[in-house]
Formats: C-alpha cells, sequence, structure tokens
C-alpha cells in the first residue's frame, strides 16, 4: 500500500467513525483529519469536500455490506440472522444509514440497500420463490423484504422503538437472533 493509499484509509476510517457519531451536518473535517493523522487539505484533495467524504465512507460500509451477506431469497430466515450479525459486528452501517435518510432523505437511488440493480435483482428472486414455492405468503415481494430488513434491524441503536418505550433487546445477542430468524420464519 503506497503512502497516499494509506493515508486515504487512515481518512476513511476517521471519517467513518466521525460521521456514524455526528451525521453529515454535525461531523467536522478538524476532527477527522486529526484522528487520522493527515493533513485536513488532503481530505480536500482525495474527497473535494465533506459530503463527499461522506458519499465515500457510505459507499464502502453498505456496497461492503451487501457483498458480505448474501441474499438468499429462499431462506430469508437465515438471511435476516446474517444480517443481524453483520449489524452486530458493524454498528457504524445502520448509523451512516440513518444519519443518510435523516440528512439526505429517501433518495433511493443513493442508497445501496435498495440500488438498482441489486435491489431489482432481489425482488426478482423473491417473486421466482414465490412462484414455485405455494406456502409463501401473500406479500408483494417489495413487502415482503421491507419487512425482512426492519426485523433484521429490531434491535439496532438506531430503532425507533427503542426510543419509543419498547422493552431493550435480551441481554444475549443469540436470543436477538433467535428472535429475528423465528420472527422471518413466521412471516415467511
Amino acid at each position: 500500500m503506497s503512502r497516499a493509499e494509506a493515508t486515504k484509509a487512515r481518512i476513511l476510517q476517521a471519517a467513518t467513525e466521525e460521521f456514524a457519531a455526528y451525521g453529515i451536518a454535525g461531523a467536522r473535517v478538524d476532527r477527522i483529519a486529526t484522528a487520522a493523522s493527515a493533513n485536513k487539505n488532503l481530505i480536500y484533495v482525495y474527497f473535494r469536500n465533506k459530503d463527499g467524504l461522506f458519499d465515500a465512507v457510505f459507499d464502502a460500509h453498505l456496497g461492503r455490506g451487501l457483498d458480505m451477506v448474501p441474499f438468499t431469497p429462499d431462506d430469508l430466515p437465515e438471511y435476516a440472522g446474517r444480517l443481524f450479525d453483520f449489524y452486530q459486528k458493524h454498528p457504524e452501517v445502520l448509523r451512516l444509514a440513518t444519519w443518510h435518510r435523516l440528512e439526505r432523505g429517501t433518495a433511493a437511488e443513493r442508497d445501496p440497500a435498495v440500488a438498482k440493480p441489486t435491489h431489482d435483482d432481489k425482488l426478482a428472486s423473491l417473486e421466482a420463490v414465490r412462484k414455485d414455492r405455494a406456502d409463501t405468503p401473500d406479500f408483494s415481494p417489495a413487502a415482503l423484504l421491507t419487512l425482512v430488513l426492519a426485523i433484521a434491524s429490531a434491535w439496532s441503536p438506531t430503532n425507533a422503538a427503542s426510543t419509543l418505550g419498547a422493552a431493550g433487546p435480551p441481554s444475549d445477542p443469540a436470543e436477538c437472533r433467535n428472535a429475528i430468524v423465528q420472527a422471518v420464519r413466521r412471516l415467511v
């Protein structure tokens, strides 16, 4: 790895932590530069501006997450469980997605979770499973995918239920995962 690549990687890591904690508006380029042990001007050279840096962080983490959690339309309960596992290991991903929705709106074309062709591929594969099996729910593929994603993130710190007085998660992550898998199993 070249020196420039190493610096860019440190900036992306520091920016990930900053954006996950403070969002786009609250993040400070000065703090990112300090945390990355990098010259602040390099951030502008590599990423043009703070929005460009957020985009690079967002694309890297959500895109990587989608690649690391293979979609299995014929086994949605286990897919939801694997998503939960990923969110447990990478809580910054849901925080970044939440900041994206809060500060950038719901522009689906910028959200890798629903970006075409990935989203369309998932919906088509869900429709194919629905046609092949008689025991599938009556939900549209889009509704089913939305419900599975929501259940998989049920006990994330960014879930509204945790701030609206709902009971917290069980103390054992395995119990949370089991509840998620069982809930999706009942759904489908």
